[in-house]
């Protein structure tokens, strides 16, 4: 192929111009501040729980010892059941046939999580052999301290310079 005067001045063109795209593209010379704003729920709900233990099963030496220990154990079931309000319960299940027959059949539940800000409102026993704790969880003390921990933010204003 043959080039002439004008077709090399196009090409010197094309070269010129794809040079300044790269230099201006390339480079990052624009740069950009980016203000966050942080995102609040329009409600926030209280959660109640009430946790149950028998006083007679528990392990102790004592009347009042086996007492303490249904205390401790009606409270954890309340934790557990704020636990399943917030974060929901895992089931697993399981079930075997012979001949079209069920041989078994198991079913496992269980709960994992983090319960911050819940209040006792209640502890009290009922009759001769329970053991009663009631919590309540405000969910908007549970917002304010996880904005202490992790921020949760979006984009508020970007400015280009």
């Amino acid at each position: 192929m043959l080039f002439t005067a004008n077709n090399k001045c196009i090409v010197a063109v094309k070269a010129a111009f794809l040079g300044v795209v790269f230099a201006i593209g390339g480079c990052g010379v624009i740069d950009k501040h980016v203000e966050w704003e942080t995102i609040e729920p329009q409600s926030y709900p209280v959660l109640t729980a009430v946790g149950y233990a028998p006083i007679a099963s528990q392990r102790g030496d004592s009347e009042s010892v086996k007492l303490i220990m249904a205390m401790k154990a009606s409270k954890l079931d309340a934790y557990r059941e704020l636990a399943e309000q917030v974060y929901g319960q895992k089931l697993e299940g399981n079930q075997s046939l012979s001949s079209l027959v069920v041989e078994s059949e198991t079913l496992h539940a269980s709960v994992e999580g983090i319960i911050r800000g819940a209040e006792v409102v209640k502890a009290y026993p009922v009759g001769d052999d329970t053991y009663v704790t009631e919590l309540s969880l405000d969910m908007q003390q549970v917002y304010n301290l996880y904005l202490t921990t992790a921020k949760p933010r979006r984009v508020k204003d970007v400015k280009y310079y």
